[in-house]
């Protein structure tokens, strides 16, 4: 698959580490767990953002884009990394924020990834939960328009068949260091929300005939609607590359048993997650998405859903500079004061 034939920024530190982690796996009881450490994309504390906005602010270039304009939740992953990128090409980045949680935590509305996107010096806006948000970028873009600005839209998640093109690419890493490494792996487990990770991954996958199960662990949306945008951008990023009809309905699946309460809302299973692979692995989870696919992935685990003796390889989504506005959720009580 010729993905050169498509502008991209090579801006990310890839390929991205992958890891076997030994404590996680021994503690679970198998199987052989190994981690895809997309959280060290580089830019601003990386995330899987980045490889989408490679192709995504290439194309806001060749456009001769003058503006950058996003969306996403309060601690957006997505718009951190988006603000960090414009910042690099010097292109001014509005973003758009949905208050999705309704939090009035001053740690939550202003730190972690709020305070990243004002640093990189993105213009930002709070819109009330339940906005379309769609439809509210575009009339700020016809304003900036008018204004005479040359506006460049990414979706919230930078999903769209050119975003999905990053994780295209990442299906190839993943397929390359494991073949590079002699390791047969039987499954892929990540968290899915805004669907252009799983989309990418699952048409990379299936360009290459690799043959390994692809799991989204949903963050958000009800289990129907996740497989069917997931489903919609793979058939679409799929067209992009040349090769429809390549991802067939049953081999894009999403688990959203983990969503819990709400978008951005912790979970108790996702804070153990959080904890176990700070503690046994030193690795830092967001609450949001990457937390939640990891309490998917223990759960099934400790339900025997996966065999001891097969290898996962888990994608671990950045983020985890939103603990920072989650602080609250965890209670440390217990530590301090130790001698």
């Amino acid at each position: 698959m010729h993905l050169a034939r498509f502008p991209r920024r090579f801006i990310a530190h890839l390929p991205t580490p992958l890891e076997r982690l030994d404590r996680l796996s021994k503690e679970l009881g198998g199987p052989e767990i190994w981690i895809k450490r997309d959280d060290c994309t580089g830019l601003s504390t990386g995330g899987n953002k980045t490889r989408k906005l490679e192709f995504l602010m290439a194309e806001a270039e060749l456009e001769g884009a003058d503006m950058v304009i996003t969306q996403g939740a309060t601690q957006s992953n997505h718009a951190r990394q988006t603000a960090a990128f414009a910042a690099k090409l010097g292109i001014p980045c509005h973003i758009l924020l949905e208050d999705r949680t309704g939090s009035d935590n001053a740690n939550y509305n202003t730190n972690g990834n709020v305070l990243l996107d004002h640093l990189h010096g993105a213009t930002t806006e709070i819109l009330p939960g339940g906005t379309d948000m769609a439809a509210e970028m575009e009339a700020v873009a016809e304003k900036m328009r008018a204004d005479g600005k040359t506006v460049y839209i990414i979706p919230g998640g930078g999903s769209n068949p050119t975003g999905a093109l990053g994780y295209v690419n990442c299906a190839f890493e993943l397929l390359g260091q494991v073949n590079n490494s002699n390791l047969k792996i039987d499954h892929i487990v990540h968290a899915t929300g805004s669907a252009g990770t799983q989309a990418g991954l699952i048409t990379g996958l299936k360009a290459i005939n690799a043959n390994i199960s692809l799991l989204g662990i949903g963050v958000r949306a009800p289990k129907a609607l996740q497989e069917e945008n997931v489903y919609k951008l793979a058939l679409a990023t799929a067209e992009k590359l040349g090769c429809p009809g390549i991802v067939q309905r049953e081999d894009v699946v999403a688990n959203t048993d983990y969503v819990g309460e709400g978008y951005g809302i912790p979970t108790q299973s996702g804070i153990e997650a959080i904890r176990m692979f700070a503690e046994l692995e030193g690795i830092l989870l967001d609450p949001v998405y990457s937390a939640k696919g990891a309490a998917g992935l223990i759960d099934l685990i400790r339900k025997g859903v996966f065999s001891k003796d097969e290898r996962i390889v888990f994608i671990h989504t950045g983020g985890s500079v939103a603990l920072f506005g989650y602080d609250s959720v965890f209670d440390f009580s217990h530590l301090r004061g130790a001698s």
